[in-house]
């Protein structure tokens, strides 16, 4: 297990502490509180303009040894996959920009006590949202360090009760192809899908994200909520949630479903198992010039390598 060890960072390591002082008062201010953090980053999106105070991310090292900062609220919303925007992650932000995500309902149902229908209002009464820092690592070699804002899965989860036969949970993402450019292409089997383990989903790390950096969800992000599963490739990490279904069988995914060869329902961060086109074993920051080791599990192993015990992670990829 020592191999999987997670390194646990500040946030006040992260953001220099005149702007992190600044921004917790803020938040504190509006009723938010933080967590400190849980270090990890993979998923990107172009978006607003640079707040006028930019965190310039420092922090101590990571298990590489090296110097791990945070990106820049910049960088965070102007790199970002979103393929129903389009497949230039440099234009998503542009794209992106005026879409309409007020009013917005979340639908919980399947096998579960309580179904609902949630509006962000609601979501955002019923639960402490937290500030959490994540690694995130996507599947094509780069990753990021994000300050993500957003409260736990697990706690919806418990509100909405799952049943004794439900073992899996279902996400989907809105469907809107005249806000959403990208939709229009007859490439992908939209909307886009995701799922995991009901126990995936009830770990403490998975995270439904309203916002980053202190601010709501920018839309080339996600918004206006949408999940953050840190020890997984960062397409596991669904966008623009419409519906929550527990189902007990294991749903289909968008990129499974298109290339199941290449991307597997698991997903984890495993720089034991290449991509077939590419290798796996190191990763470009954004934003920094060469490349660094990637990290089992993302670096998350101490939270996450229990729920993996007994498979073979190089099969169930």
């Amino acid at each position: 297990m020592d191999n999987y060890r997670s390194i646990r960072v500040d946030t006040a390591e992260i953001t220099p502490e005149p702007v992190y002082i600044n921004r917790r008062m803020f938040m504190k201010a509006v009723g938010v509180t933080s967590l400190a953090g849980l270090l990890a980053a993979c998923g990107l999106q172009p978006g607003e303009e640079q707040p006028a105070e930019q965190p310039q991310n420092q922090t101590g090292p990571d298990k590489t040894g090296a110097a791990e900062e945070a990106n820049t609220f910049e960088e965070i919303t102007n790199f970002n996959n979103y393929y129903e925007f389009s497949t230039d992650k440099t234009e998503v932000a542009g794209l992106a920009k005026d879409f309409k995500t007020s009013p917005w309902n979340l639908f919980v149902s399947g096998l579960v006590e309580n179904p609902a229908t949630y509006t962000m209002e609601d979501l955002l009464k019923m639960f402490t949202v937290e500030e959490r820092n994540y690694r995130l690592r996507c599947v094509e070699g780069w990753s990021m360090v994000i300050p993500w804002m957003g409260f736990s899965l697990a706690g919806l989860l418990d509100k909405v009760k799952p049943l004794p036969g439900a073992k899996f949970v279902r996400f989907l993402s809105t469907f809107d192809p005249e806000q959403m450019p990208g939709q229009k292409s007859r490439l992908y089997p939209w909307p886009y899908q995701e799922g995991l383990r009901l126990d995936e989903a009830m770990n403490q790390l998975t995270l439904l994200a309203t916002g980053l950096y202190g601010r709501p969800m920018p839309n080339q992000n996600g918004a206006p909520i949408r999940l953050v599963v840190p020890w997984k490739y960062g397409f596991k990490s669904i966008k623009s949630i419409v519906k929550i279904e527990l189902v007990d069988y294991q749903p289909e995914t968008l990129w499974s479903s298109i290339a199941p060869n290449e991307y597997g329902f698991y997903s984890n961060v495993n720089p034991d198992v290449s991509h077939p086109r590419w290798s796996q074993a190191s990763e470009r920051r954004i934003g920094e010039a060469g490349r660094r080791p990637t990290l089992m599990f993302n670096g998350y192993g101490e939270e996450v390598a229990y729920l993996y015990e007994g498979m073979d992670l190089k099969e169930n990829y």
